[in-house]
């Protein structure tokens, strides 16, 4: 009898393992294909079950700690739990098709159809990301890469795109990687010549603007903000009058960056200004409360003129074009750059994806344990100079390559297409057209010594 009872108590202890805590019977886990196609549910699904695995391991590694009162857990179960964590994480960047998503937690869309279905559905506009390589691949291009730390990690950033846009991204070819053999067994791995640039589209997937190349954080909310706020007003937009509003709005932020620019070259090169814009008592007077009207804010008054005058309007611009400042030299950008330091500061997330991806020489950090002197942390100083780098280029970019944009907005000479609109800012912004497979990396008027110039026809790919 007694055996019989024990098998019956047996049968059931294993029945309720197979029961979940709401008393339904556990089912077989969904696949990462099963949850992709359930779009941002099933990103949170997958998310969820990643907290729970990380969870477990935290209470695992604290019990740890009190090992003394309670007992340890062993060696084995630990690296069990840590595999799970790294499972539930490599399911989650698969769902959301975006590499460390785990810290972003955003969905990206790569097929452009159900990215504009999943827009006209929620009334969102659409931030398309076209890069060189793919966003879910530790080898993008290197901007991709850094929107993952910079950017997307943001949590003010990341919160911001879940609420109020529709992700998608699309690879515009694959990303050029060299590899330096030191013939000893150590061997470096970079990327080359990548660029991208986030467009954003109204449901329709139609161009409204774009941000050319990498942008600090604040810097790239703030043009967020603003262009979600332009999408929003075009709803409401006769079609036959979006054409002249959307003009009107790249005038005025035609008009705001070169005003920027304006002060700063000011400040810090007035020889770079025409005379009659600047004199010498200028350069530090305080700017007035109440400006002017500017020609962007006439025009709204004037649409009927607007289209004959806006080529105009870019033409009698009172700053230095775009060649000649992109001709000067990183003195004068790192001297303007620091004047915007504060739109590129990273936060602690992203800080925190960078010592997780850069961790310090234990070296070194032994050394700083054993002497206890006070030395920097060497990733903050890693910090420092990308958010420096950063910096600079937030301002080359949004004072050359996208005042160059909002130029060909405000003539009309933007492609209503935004696959012929992101040619021509690869071909004319980032200099690396479809047209060339070698992106610029093989010139043919240049002799190497190699046979055949070292070129492989055979290994390119330029499909999309």
């Amino acid at each position: 009898m007694r055996r019989v009872i024990g098998m019956v108590v047996t049968f059931v202890l294993l029945s309720l393992a197979a029961v979940a805590p709401s008393g339904v019977l556990k089912a077989e886990s969904p696949s990462a294909d099963e949850l992709r196609a359930e779009g941002p549910a099933g990103l949170q699904k997958a998310l969820a079950s990643y907290d729970e695995a990380v969870e477990a391991l935290a209470k695992d590694e604290q019990k740890a700690m009190f090992s003394c009162i309670a007992a340890p857990t062993s060696d084995t179960s630990r690296e069990a739990l840590k595999a799970a964590v790294e499972t539930a994480a490599a399911t989650v960047d698969e769902v959301a098709g975006q590499r460390n998503a785990t810290v972003s937690r955003l969905y990206w869309y790569t097929d452009f159809e159900q990215a504009k279905k999943a827009a006209a559905e929620s009334g969102k506009p659409i931030l398309s990301l076209r890069m060189l390589g793919k966003l879910t691949d530790e080898y993008s291009c290197a901007n991709s890469r850094f929107f993952r730390t910079a950017l997307y990690s943001n949590k003010e950033i990341s919160d911001y795109l879940r609420d109020n846009f529709v992700l998608h991204w699309q690879s515009v070819r694959p990303v050029p990687r060299i590899t330096i053999d030191f013939g000893d067994g150590r061997k470096l791995e970079r990327t080359i010549t990548g660029n991208s640039a986030h467009y954003v589209l109204d449901a329709q997937g139609r161009p409204l603007d774009v941000l050319p190349g990498l942008y600090g954080p604040k810097a790239f909310r703030e043009w967020l903000e603003k262009s979600h706020e332009l999408a929003s007003r075009l709803i409401d937009v006769a079609e036959t009058q979006r054409g002249t509003w959307l003009a009107s709005y790249h005038r005025e932020r035609l008009n705001e960056t070169e005003e920027s620019l304006r002060a700063d070259l000011a400040a810090i090169a007035p020889q770079l200004l025409p005379q009659d814009v600047i004199g010498p008592q200028q350069a530090n007077a305080p700017r007035s409360a109440s400006p002017a009207p500017t020609a962007a804010q006439a025009a709204v008054r004037a649409a009927v003129k607007q289209q004959a005058e806006a080529p105009l309007v870019a033409a009698l611009s009172t700053v230095p074009n775009e060649k000649a400042l992109l001709a000067e030299d990183e003195e004068l950008w790192q001297r303007m750059a620091a004047r915007h330091g504060e739109s590129a500061k990273l936060d602690e997330s992203s800080v925190a994806l960078i010592r997780k991806e850069k961790p310090a020489d234990p070296r070194a950090a032994g050394l700083r344990a054993v002497s206890k002197a006070r030395i920097e942390d060497p990733i903050l100083r890693v910090v420092r100079n990308f958010e420096q780098a950063m910096a600079i280029d937030t301002v080359k970019n949004e004072y050359t390559l996208h005042r160059t944009i909002h130029q060909w907005f405000v003539r009309g000479e933007a492609p209503a297409d935004v696959s012929a609109l992101n040619e021509r800012v690869y071909a004319e912004l980032f200099l690396t057209p479809s047209s060339d497979p070698w992106l610029g990396l093989a010139p043919k008027e240049v002799y190497t010594g190699l046979r055949g110039g070292g070129l492989a026809e055979a290994a390119v790919n330029v499909s999309k």
